[in-house]
């Protein structure tokens, strides 16, 4: 054997070694720590639950009267986190029938029933989608040795499906209040206890008669520069100042504005976003502007288990805007009936019925819509809305009759348009579109339709826009470009034909 050859086979015996004398001391490594440590607990269903906002239901406890031990805010703030995630963790179970995370949350004694229940549903084929709401606690013992807890949860508010070989059998909302008891094992409250103690349907009481709608002449508006991307680094109050001044003198009063679900923060709002909308409601009141504010912009999840991260948006939303004077009236969702094919239209109706209940439960001074697509989905939950909304992009010589038979349907309310208009794209993708001056005449003939019927109106949109979000029309060339031509404005700033028709003459 060569030298060469020697000194090649004796450099890979020790980088061998090398490799396996670092493995060895990594194996090691980890074997004492595991050992000094314990079973990690990240690994397990109960850490992975607190690492993300999973379940945020509306809790409030009583004043502490609690027999026993005094108890601090530290280990109150304790139970109540590890009781709300049995809550979930149990309701996963029920959605799966599988008993992850169960043994975390249920001593031995309690998960039984639990299981029963897993059982059962197995063999039925049987799966329950499920989410409390509202919590109302009232600690009523506290151990001197702190291991035991007793409460009682009033009015727990509790929204169920049932399905039976996947089809829906029924939906059910009650009201319940539950005696709970709580050990602490390994550093954790477990329920030993969850008894019922009493159970009723439960409806939200209807509130105040409708509020009156004054004279809403609007404009759905986004910037010309960053459209669907308003806040955040994009966020500009030159630019909406100088909107706000053309809409103004334009003979407008109101304009419809979005919140963004996700990067507004889901469930965590970002704070940095919010303060931008209150400096838009801020630029609005100067320049003597109504606001509808549309909540929920882009989200499409409404799963049960979602529900309670949606009400903690809403929370924080409605409670930072609503004594601002600029704000006139809530939009729950923009055009929730279009996710009735994907959702299922009674999923997503019990979630706007509840977010409709759950809105006026922290604002009850300010009406709420929701902006229906269309004039066939408007009669939906009318009952529990304070004015009727709907789009229209349908024939124009149909505007009047779909109208007035909308009307005497809901007699006893205000409705409107709350968008409307036409594209004035004809190019590559398109040839046989509408021109700017079919544009105008659009428009001034849909105001005649709204002088006629005193129709209340907010038109598609200030604006025409270079790019659009593939979220908002999908690629397809066609549908983007004819998007881009909605405004009153075209991309170079100069006033289009139609725009002498932006408002009532």
């Amino acid at each position: 054997m060569s030298k060469t050859n020697t000194n090649i086979l004796r450099s890979l015996l020790l980088l061998s070694y090398v490799i396996i004398i670092t493995l060895v001391i990594y194996g090691f490594g980890a074997l004492y720590s595991y050992l000094n440590t314990g079973a990690d607990r990240s690994k397990m269903l109960h850490t992975e639950v607190k690492q993300v906002d999973q379940y945020l239901p509306e809790l409030q406890w009583a004043p502490l009267d609690n027999e026993g031990r005094p108890i601090d805010e530290q280990t109150l703030s304790k139970i109540e986190n590890d009781y709300l995630d049995a809550w979930y963790v149990k309701y996963v179970a029920y959605k799966t029938n599988t008993k992850q995370g169960i043994d975390d949350y249920y001593t031995k004694s309690a998960r039984a029933n639990i299981f029963n229940i897993i059982a059962i549903n197995t063999e039925n084929k049987t799966t329950i989608e499920a989410t409390t709401l509202e919590h109302h606690p009232s600690l009523e013992f506290f151990s001197e040795d702190g291991q035991l807890a007793v409460l009682t949860d009033h009015d727990v508010i509790e929204f169920k499906r049932i399905y039976k070989s996947e089809k829906l059998i029924t939906e059910v909302t009650e009201k319940s209040s539950y005696k709970v008891t709580l050990l602490l094992e390994d550093g954790f409250w477990r329920i030993r206890h969850l008894v019922k103690i009493d159970s009723e349907p439960y409806a939200k009481e209807k509130g105040n008669p409708p509020i009156k709608i004054s004279k809403i002449t609007g404009i759905n508006y986004y910037p010309q520069v960053n459209p669907w991307d308003m806040f955040g680094d994009s966020f500009d109050t030159k630019i909406i100042t100088a909107d706000f001044d053309i809409i103004r003198d334009s003979g407008l009063n109101s304009i419809r504005v979005f919140v963004p679900y996700d990067s507004f923060g889901k469930s965590s709002v970002d704070s940095t976003q919010l303060d931008q909308f209150l400096k838009l409601l801020d630029i609005a009141e100067a320049k003597n502007l109504k606001v509808m504010v549309t909540l929920f912009d882009f989200y499409g999840d409404y799963s049960v288990l979602d529900w309670t991260l949606t009400q903690r948006h809403a929370k924080v939303i409605v409670n930072a805007l609503k004594d601002h004077k600029a704000l006139s009236f809530w939009d729950i969702k923009n055009e929730p009936n279009l996710d009735f094919e994907s959702r299922g239209e009674k999923l997503v109706t019990a979630w706007l019925d509840k977010m409709i209940d759950f809105v006026k439960s922290q604002d009850p001074n300010h009406a709420v819509t929701i902006g229906w697509s269309n004039a066939q989905s408007a009669n939906i939950l009318k009952d529990k809305l304070d004015f009727v909304s709907f789009h229209y992009y349908e024939a124009l010589e149909e505007l009047d009759a779909t109208y007035r038979a909308l009307k005497t349907k809901i007699p006893d309310k205000p409705v409107v348009i709350s968008e409307y208009g036409v594209s004035s794209y004809s190019g590559l993708w398109n040839p046989f579109g509408n021109s700017e001056d079919d544009q105008a005449a659009y428009h001034k003939t849909i105001q005649s339709v709204f002088t006629k019927n005193d129709i209340p109106f907010m038109s598609w949109t200030l604006y025409d826009f270079d790019k659009i979000p593939k979220e908002v029309v999908g690629r397809l060339p066609w549908r983007q470009n004819a998007q881009k031509h909605f405004g009153f404005i075209d991309e170079n700033g100069i006033q289009k034909p139609s725009f002498k028709f932006i408002s009532k003459e």
